[in-house]
This record gives structure tokens, C-alpha cells and sequence, in this order.
């Protein structure tokens, strides 16, 4: 039993639940009654402990992410509990997985621990369907929402971002610059940095007269395994490429196995750009080259934001980050 269902029961949002359990005086008697008379109906308890306390604060952050076995977000989540507790904060971590129920389900499990705040690490917490995102926004008017790499526009809502978008055309116009026509682009989601990347590399070829070909664009699974097999799909289907640009150093690590199984000669014959800049490009041999997103710059700026809410400064709601490219040895622009 959360607090979602005694928000759905009494037909109220969470926010306004949130708002009955912390004895905010902007709720109706009558709403009032309505929520205690469901908490008592579902046998819901709210978190005791600290609204035993009588403390304005917790002291603590509620942080989410989809995947902690994925590298990125495992790094998020260090890089952000590091600098959370030099602030002299706790945090509390609940890996949601992919489903939205998931995600609202947790997200309402951290409201009833009394957090000060909720952190979403990664972009996949933005749902393209607006109505999905009405969970947080409603969220944001008790407490503020922190997304990295996300972006939500709305009050209480904080988003610090990578410029995906212009890392993507950047290594898009350098491959044509440097020869390269028939580029295949490899991507794994359509969260927003995934659009972004996505559309950075249309631009280029746009602006390049290269036109925008469906069979050069795939999704896939977020595994070497995977992206090899798919290029070697596409391969044997009768597509030529010069060139593999991917949005997770996964798929290019995918990418240097197909290459080595063909005889292919990398770069020479096959350009390889991946996305992160993590561990995985360092591993293979070649070395490949790829988009350093900063990772640790943008959660030591999310909690910096944070601290300036908290402190009651003006901050912005959205602050963007550019990214690098690490040439490595899979590129010779």
C-alpha cells in the first residue's frame, strides 16, 4: 500500500496527500477528511519516524534511476551520493527498471519516506505522453524534482543536461567532412537525450545534402551482442557503410567485434564513434573513440542546484552542459 493508491482512492493527486500528511493548512477540511477516512480504509501508514521528528528536514535525497548495472547511470549514482553527502545529506536509491508503474510506484515510496528531494538520474524518467509525466510535476509543488539529462518543463522542476544534440552533429559533420557518406546510426531509446542525439545526426546530413535514410537509422538492445549481430544483418542484407555512429559505447564496442569478424580495417574502412566515454571504449583494440558527456559535471551541478533551491536562491531550471569528443583510435578525422 502506497500513497498512490490512497490517492487514486480518494480521487485526489499525490501532491495533495503529500500536502494531508505534512499538516499543510492549504488543504479543505474536507479534503482532509476525505484522504485520512481512505488511509484508514487501505490501512496506509506514513512514514512515522520522521514526521515524529518534528524537523523540517530529513536530511536525506530519494534518488532513481532506471538500471544501476548500467556504467553511466552507475557513475551517476556515485557521483551523486559523493557530493550529496558532502553537503551533509543522506540518499536513499530505488532502481525502477523500465516501467512507468515502476517508476511512479518508487517514486511515491521515496515521498513517503519524507525526502527533501528526488533526484532522476538518466533521461529515461521523461515520458513522451505528457499525461505520464503529471506524477512528478504534481510532485514538484510539495518538494523539488531534480532530472540529469532529463528535461521537464515545469515549476519545482529542475533539469541539468548534456547538449546531446550538438555532440551528435559535431561527430556527424566531421565523419562527412572527412569522407565518410553512408553513415549507420545505432541508438538504444527514444528518451529524450536519445531524441536529441538522434536529430543532431539528421541535421548533419541535412545540412550536408545527405539525405536521411531510414535503413542507415536502427534501434537496439543496449549490448555488444546485439548491435554486432544487427550489423551483420545489415551487412549481408546489402547495405554499405562507411561509417557507425552509436549512443552507448556498447553498440561501438559491438561495432569493433563485427569489424574484426569481417577483416574490416578500422578506421580505414569503417569509422567508429561511441557515446559516454566509458570504461567499455578503453577496452577494446582498437581503442574507440567517443562523446565524453561529463557525467560527473552533471551531477555535481544537479546537486549543486539543488543546495541553491534548498538555500532559497534563483536558480536556473535548466542548465546545459556541452560534451567532448575523445578521439581515440576508431577515427581519423
Amino acid at each position: 500500500m502506497n500513497i498512490y493508491d490512497v490517492s487514486k482512492r480518494a480521487g485526489v493527486s499525490i501532491a495533495t496527500v503529500s500536502r494531508v500528511l505534512n499538516g499543510n493548512p492549504n488543504v479543505s477540511e474536507k479534503t482532509r477528511t476525505k484522504v485520512h477516512t481512505v488511509m484508514d480504509e487501505l490501512g496506509y501508514t506514513p512514514n512515522v519516524f520522521a514526521r515524529g521528528l518534528g524537523l523540517g528536514t530529513m536530511k536525506t535525497i530519494g534518488i532513481m534511476c532506471s538500471d544501476s548495472s548500467d556504467p553511466y547511470l552507475a557513475n551517476a549514482i556515485y557521483y551523486l551520493e559523493q557530493q550529496l553527502r558532502g553537503n551533509g545529506y543522506d540518499s536513499i536509491l530505488c532502481c525502477t527498471g523500465p516501467s512507468l508503474e515502476n517508476k511512479k510506484t518508487y517514486f511515491e515510496l521515496l515521498l513517503s519516506k519524507k525526502v527533501d528531494a528526488v533526484i532522476l538520474a538518466g533521461s529515461k524518467f521523461v515520458e513522451l505522453i505528457d499525461k505520464d509525466n503529471r506524477y512528478l510535476m504534481d510532485a514538484a509543488k510539495e518538494l523539488p524534482v531534480m532530472l540529469v539529462n532529463g528535461f521537464l518543463d515545469a515549476p519545482g522542476i529542475y533539469s541539468t543536461v548534456c547538449n546531446d544534440y550538438e555532440a551528435m552533429y559535431h561527430v556527424a559533420r566531421r565523419l562527412i567532412e572527412s569522407g565518410r557518406k553512408h553513415i549507420l546510426y545505432l541508438y538504444t531509446s527514444h528518451s529524450y537525450s536519445g531524441l536529441n542525439k538522434v536529430e543532431g545526426y539528421k541535421k548533419a546530413l541535412a545540412d550536408h545534402n545527405i539525405p536521411v535514410r531510414r535503413e542507415y537509422i536502427h534501434q537496439c538492445a543496449k549490448n555488444l551482442t546485439d548491435s554486432r549481430k544487427l550489423m551483420e544483418e545489415l551487412a549481408d542484407s546489402g547495405l554499405v557503410f562507411d561509417a557507425v555512429m552509436t549512443s552507448d559505447d556498447s553498440l561501438a564496442v559491438g561495432a569493433v567485434k563485427f569489424a574484426y569478424e569481417r577483416n574490416i580495417s578500422v578506421p580505414e574502412e569503417l569509422a567508429i564513434v561511441g557515446y559516454n566515454n566509458s570504461l567499455l571504449s578503453y577496452c577494446t583494440n582498437p581503442e574507440i573513440s567517443s562523446v565524453d558527456t561529463k557525467i560527473r559535471e552533471l551531477c555535481t551541478t544537479t546537486v549543486d542546484t539543488l543546495m541553491s533551491v534548498f538555500a532559497g536562491g534563483s536558480v536556473p531550471t535548466k542548465t546545459v552542459i556541452a560534451a567532448d569528443f575523445i578521439q581515440k583510435q576508431t577515427t581519423n578525422f
